[in-house]
């Protein structure tokens, strides 16, 4: 596929339709994954499915339906120099709280200093991390029996990092699409993370 584009659950019926008047009525084809749709004049776009399978049914109107569904989201954002966690619903922040960390950039230095540098951002990461498990804890464990899922963003070695406790068993079963891209999350960038979690991720050929 050529490219990838993403598309907010409100624009999606309009961006169906325009694909179908550009290039013709698709052939619509379901898997678990995926919905793809193939047009008379060679254009394909597969819309990944972000919330699993479909009853297959009516698969584009079920896809309309199940992207505008109003869920209880709980979003893990972490980088190495901040991290924020909330409880959505919708695209709506409920709750939620975010912090930044000190972490040393990379040094050019060789040897023995350049060693010393390295085991201190390493320690230092390992707090910033630790005190992201810690609000996982606080904001998001307490909730996992209404979550209907858990999204995440920033770095994904860091995500899972965060995740990977034991304690976060159920956390982690509740996960659900990427881990989106993301600048070091502040208060600004949760509440944005709202909309985006929401996207459908499109891809498309080079005739799309």
């Amino acid at each position: 596929m050529g490219r990838q584009v993403l598309v907010a659950p409100q624009r999606l019926p309009g961006w169906l339709a325009g694909f179908a008047e550009r290039h013709g009525q698709p052939e619509v084809t379901l898997s678990t994954e995926a919905i793809a749709l193939d047009a008379p004049d060679g254009a394909r776009a597969v819309v990944h499915l972000p919330w699993g399978p479909l009853a297959g049914i009516d698969p584009l109107a079920e896809l309309i339906a199940d992207s505008q569904r109003p869920r209880r989201v709980g979003a893990v954002i972490v980088r190495r120099r901040a991290h924020a966690v909330g409880i959505f619903e919708g695209s709506a922040l409920v709750s939620g709280h975010h912090a930044s960390h000190y972490v040393q950039g990379r040094t050019k230095a060789g040897g023995w200093s350049q060693q010393r540098y390295a085991r201190r951002r390493a320690n230092q990461a390992g707090h910033a991390f630790a005190e992201a498990s810690a609000d996982v804890a606080e904001f998001l464990l307490p909730e996992a029996g209404r979550l209907d899922a858990v999204v995440a963003g920033g770095d994904a070695s860091a995500v899972n990092e965060v995740l990977g406790h034991e304690e976060f068993a159920g956390l982690r079963q509740l996960r659900m699409g990427p881990v989106w891209a993301v600048p070091d999350p502040n208060r600004t960038v949760l509440v944005d993370f709202g909309e985006r979690y929401r996207q459908l991720r499109i891809a498309l050929n080079d005739l799309a």
